[in-house]
């Protein structure tokens, strides 16, 4: 399986082996790692069965001042933000992310900032005789959950987890 990271991470793989697919013929992706995955299998002329799109970076419904404010922060206290965004992609367990971290850089944020998902692209996907499976958790805190499920429910088979974040994680048991 070819598996895309998410922002400031890698190797995070092994956190949604619930989700994916252990087969040469699936490819997955995590957060912006998701739109990395789509990209790839539009420009591969390889057979590829599976696309799985695990809490995929959705922000094109966000104003210019969102983005803005992401890219001040991260460029004013790099540390600090990746910490905080961290946080937010395990909410709302307290799994610590540590492991997995692999700073980021501007150019990457901005990116997956300015990321635009088109319909398009999902219909090319899927005439290429992939199957697209999308993975939402209710209580995601990077991304706005309602505006990424109402955008992929009518293309593809998209999956709204109750009770996890960003990291389709539960909580944490006491």
């Amino acid at each position: 399986m070819q598996y895309f990271s998410g922002f400031s991470l890698q190797n995070e793989q092994m956190l949604f082996d619930e989700y994916l697919i252990e087969s040469d013929y699936c490819v997955a992706g995590f957060s912006c790692g998701a739109q990395l995955a789509l990209e790839y299998v539009l420009s591969s002329s390889t057979r590829i069965d599976r696309l799985i799109l695990l809490s995929p970076a959705f922000f094109q419904t966000q104003k210019p001042s969102f983005r803005r404010a992401q890219l001040r922060y991260f460029e004013a206290e790099q540390d600090a933000y990746v910490g905080q965004f961290l946080k937010n992609v395990a909410f709302p367990s307290t799994q610590s992310l540590d492991a997995y971290l692999q700073a980021g850089n501007k150019e990457e944020l901005e990116a997956l900032l300015a990321y635009r998902w088109e319909s398009e692209k999902i219909h090319a996907v899927l005439a290429k005789g992939t199957v697209i499976e999308v993975f939402l958790g209710g209580e995601d805190k990077i991304i706005d959950t309602h505006d990424a499920f109402l955008f992929f429910k009518t293309l593809t088979a998209t999956y709204l987890i109750k009770g996890v974040g960003h990291l389709l994680q539960i909580k944490d048991k006491p």
